[in-house]
């Protein structure tokens, strides 16, 4: 048999690559549906989830997973619940834009799944309403609390730089935001980097004062992650964005009741739940743009290059790619 009998066109070829991603994908498909429900669901959240807390207030994931049960694990803050993740006590959890830098610069085999739209106006470095400090630049010097590894500390990493100082110029002191609030309320600290609801909060109690919010110096994403085990089941990935896209959906429509829910399930007053709101844009969730992963990559390699994480990451290796996308994109 002579050589020509095996070549073939380059159309043939990518007919025949394309009749194979086609394949897989189907096979992928036929797979998905064949696993069987899941049992349970366990998620992390923080009191600043609006969209998780009203999802379990509204119990809209027993609509769109019904026969799993849910157990709901509440963490202070993002640290801590992607913690949680990666020994695999929760299986999903929302959190701010440092946990997951941190978490994968440890290597924590933790993935990227979906997110929320930007909030900037939805953190906020504070001081007292006496504090001397007027502007960024005064913070040379001063003590700045924050939760290591939060949105927040990147927050404060960006204000620092902005007023033209270096991280080494300040005071950084690592607290949770309960213990944050009760040293600066003590005055221990010169001022305090923190998000929504806790920043509300504090602003209705009337004893501070906003030298910056994030608007302009951070994106304020809010992204949903997950084990590698739990990402493969594309069809709950699925069903919980379209939960949370439909609970985000409520909060527009009945902003009221929202509030309400939010205010019980939170213990916090209805003036703090107005406030959180009238800040927060309509959040549904869903896969991450490349504009995200660019603005986490920036994330990553600023805390980097001031040497807060052990090493450099690359962000797009823990963002996780639907079989569906990945054909997509083969194609």
């Amino acid at each position: 048999m002579s050589d020509i009998s095996f070549r073939i066109t380059r159309r043939e070829a990518l007919l025949l690559g394309a009749a194979a991603i086609g394949s897989g994908a189907g096979l992928a498909q036929a797979q998905q549906a064949a696993l069987p429900e899941l049992p349970t669901l366990r998620v992390g959240f923080q009191k600043g989830s609006i969209n998780l807390a009203l999802l379990k207030s509204l119990q809209l994931l027993d609509k769109h997973l019904p026969g799993t049960a849910v157990k709901w694990v509440e963490f202070p803050a993002g640290p801590q619940l992607l913690e949680a993740l990666a020994v695999g006590s929760v299986d999903v959890g929302a959190v701010g834009d440092s946990p997951p830098v941190f978490a994968q610069a440890a290597g924590k085999d933790v993935v990227y799944i979906g997110a929320e739209p930007p909030k900037p106006d939805s953190s906020a470095v504070l001081v007292g309403p006496d504090s001397p400090l007027k502007t960024l630049a005064d913070l040379k010097g001063r003590r700045i609390a924050a939760q290591k590894g939060s949105s927040a500390h990147f927050l404060a990493v960006q204000a620092v730089k902005k007023a033209g100082l270096q991280w080494s110029d300040v005071q950084p002191v690592y607290l949770p935001p309960a213990d944050a609030r009760a040293a600066f309320e003590k005055g221990a600290v010169d001022a305090w980097a923190i998000w929504d609801p806790y920043y509300a909060a504090a602003e209705i109690a009337g004893n501070v004062r906003v030298l910056a919010t994030s608007r302009g110096l951070t994106g304020n994403n809010s992204f949903y992650l997950a084990s590698r085990a739990f990402a493969e089941r594309e069809d709950v990935v699925k069903k919980l964005f379209a939960a949370l896209s439909e609970t985000d959906a409520f909060v527009q429509a009945h902003r009221k009741e929202a509030a309400q829910r939010f205010a019980d399930f939170a213990s916090l007053s209805l003036a703090t739940v107005h406030r959180v709101l009238e800040r927060r844009q309509p959040s549904p969730v869903g896969p991450l743009t490349p504009q995200m992963v660019a603005a986490q990559q920036q994330v990553a390699d600023t805390f980097a290059q001031l040497g807060l994480i052990p090493k450099p990451i690359r962000v797009a290796d823990a963002v996780w790619q639907p079989r569906a996308r990945l054909a997509q994109a083969a194609r």
